[in-house]
């Protein structure tokens, strides 16, 4: 009786493995929306160029005058201190402020003393493009 010899197999099978990467890029371009700020508010709208905002804080005033920094509520009397914190967290980021076109004008002035007067100098204000020029 003769015995089989079986050679090395030389062909890889990458059926499974481009199912899988096919499902996870349909996982992630589903996600990939949702990972905005979860705070609804309605930004102010005006004629201006858009600019990539980069990494940074994000500073949320709702219409209700609630203050979030980086999606966690804070009252205006520990606002500094969470600023702070989170700053030293990240590194010295730029802070970003995202207010609802509903708050006062006065109460945002407040929240851009405190921020200036922590010493930070790179805020920026988030608004929503028209899109016209």
């Amino acid at each position: 009786m003769r015995k089989r010899q079986y050679g090395a197999l030389s062909d890889i099978n990458v059926t499974n493995l481009v199912d899988v990467v096919l499902v996870l890029l349909i996982i992630f371009m589903i996600t990939a929306p949702m990972l905005q700020s979860g705070i609804d508010i309605n930004l102010p709208k005006t004629v201006a160029s858009e600019k990539d905002l980069g990494e940074g804080i994000v500073v949320t005033i709702t219409k209700e005058k609630g203050i979030f920094v980086d999606d966690k509520i804070t009252p205006l009397n520990k606002f500094e201190q969470r600023l702070g914190a989170m700053r030293a967290k990240k590194g010295g980021k730029a802070v970003y402020l995202r207010a609802d076109s509903g708050v006062p004008y006065g109460f945002v002035v407040e929240v851009m003393g405190k921020i200036k007067n922590m010493g930070i100098s790179d805020l920026g204000l988030v608004i929503e493009p028209t899109g016209k020029k």
